[in-house]
């Protein structure tokens, strides 16, 4: 992925686009999973981390997104789409 630094920075930036949506996708989406595109802010729900990822995957393949479990912010993962 990137050197510890850029990781980090990485996921700071994912968790402060959560940050700026959760009053948008929490409660209506609790335990869903929203993918992040922290350069962005774009995002993609989905059911499923496979759905999310799909959504995410036809807009910016193979890039790594900062993916969510929407309520639980500790259950965070920044996986390359595939």
């Amino acid at each position: 992925m990137y050197d510890i630094a850029e990781r980090a920075e990485f996921i700071a930036k994912g968790q402060k686009v959560y940050e700026k949506l959760k009053g948008e996708l929490e409660p209506a989406h609790e335990g869903e999973i929203v993918a992040i595109h922290p350069q962005s802010g774009d995002h993609f729900l989905g059911k499923s981390l496979n759905v999310a990822d799909e959504k995410a995957f036809a807009k910016y393949p193979d890039q790594w997104l900062y993916f969510v479990r929407i309520g639980s912010p500790e259950a965070t993962l920044p996986l390359k789409t595939w």
